[in-house]
């Protein structure tokens, strides 16, 4: 954090003068100036700086550029590369229309548990792979989908067979939870 704090002298007169909502502290026995104590010091914060840089991130087999111009780029978005992903589009044709039993993940960039849980599913949709299909919904990509299940928390899980919901996990659980799940409908 080195550089995101300043001290600076300020004459009294001047700093009486601040409004309240200056975002200015003082240091305990202000500074003496020539022998005088004619300023008080003040510690400001001067913020983060954030430059636009170009790295380099690895996912999986696959190598990708990501631009960072003056914020803060999540990059979550690609952790589940194992599972394909389910939109508006292709939701009736991949999960309501499936001839065996669909597993949808809801799930967020933004969700910390949601990041959790992405290897298990992974992990589950390869051992079952045979008898299950696994997909996965952004929710913020296509919230109509998850309005229309009323998705209120990610991640959820939820089963679907013959074009129905028949069973929801919610949270980030264990793989034994979703392994009995999965396999009541087998």
């Amino acid at each position: 954090m080195a550089g995101l704090l300043e001290t600076i002298a300020v004459p009294r007169a001047a700093a009486a003068a601040l409004p309240s909502s200056a975002s200015l502290s003082p240091i305990s026995g202000g500074s003496s100036f020539c022998g005088r104590r004619s300023s008080t010091r003040f510690t400001v914060f001067k913020g983060l700086k954030i430059q636009s840089t170009r790295s380099s991130v690895s996912l999986s087999s696959f190598s990708k550029y990501v631009t960072r111009r003056g914020g803060i780029v999540c990059e979550a978005q690609d952790t589940a590369v194992l599972v394909p992903g389910v939109n508006d589009q292709t939701w009736e044709s991949l999960v309501i229309k499936s001839d065996v039993p669909v597993l949808v993940e809801f799930w967020a960039p933004w969700c910390g548990p949601c990041r959790m849980i992405h290897p298990v599913i992974d992990e589950l949709s390869q051992e079952f792979a045979e008898k299950f299909k696994f997909f996965k919904v952004n929710t913020d990509e296509s919230p109509g989908i998850a309005t229309r299940y009323g998705i209120r928390s990610i991640p959820t899980v939820m089963i679907f067979k013959d074009g129905e919901k028949k069973d929801a996990v919610i949270g980030a659980v264990p793989k034994s939870t979703l392994t009995t799940s999965i396999e009541k409908f087998l």
